[in-house]
């Protein structure tokens, strides 16, 4: 039975500024399974696509290219060692649109999927995932809490931990 303490699932890691941003995607990056899912919060402005850019710049892709998916809902950036997908669902209406998207096509070639606006698709989102609370503590820090939810990510956690 897995261990359902909140202490043990989550891991909250500060980061100073957008260029501290490196090394924790980094870190990230190389803890995460493969697939991996990722449900990422935060308000307006938390830095959501920013985060999105770091992972993408740390597995090999031009971050110059991931920009905020918010009119195109999906976009998937092939790289090197795999296919980012990232997705804004904050204009979607519900779980029922995800079909007309082409939603699992794109999850399913995705070595990490980012979602923005998870909570718009509750319904749809895979028991194994990443929850990443983006917090704004000032101008240019965020605190970021990683929670597992699921086995297959808490090695993640474990890892960010340390």
């Amino acid at each position: 039975m897995p261990d359902s303490s909140e202490s043990t699932r989550s891991v909250t890691v500060a980061v100073a500024d957008e260029a501290a941003l490196a090394p924790l995607a980094r870190r990230l990056l190389d803890a995460l399974p493969h697939p991996a899912f990722l449900a990422l919060h935060g308000d307006l402005g938390a830095g959501k696509t920013t985060f999105v850019k770091a992972l993408a710049a740390a597995a090999g892709i031009d971050p110059t290219e991931v920009v905020s998916p918010t009119f195109g809902l999906i976009h998937e950036h092939p790289g090197p060692h795999g296919t980012l997908v990232h997705a804004d669902m904050y204009r979607l209406g519900g779980d029922d649109e995800l079909g007309e998207l082409g939603w699992h096509d794109a999850v399913a070639r995705a070595a990490w999927a980012c979602v923005e606006w998870p909570e718009r698709i509750a319904g749809s989102m895979p028991d194994e995932r990443l929850e990443v609370m983006i917090g704004i503590e000032s101008p240019t820090a965020r605190s970021f809490t990683f929670s597992s939810h699921g086995l297959r990510h808490a090695a993640t956690v474990a890892a960010l931990r340390s």
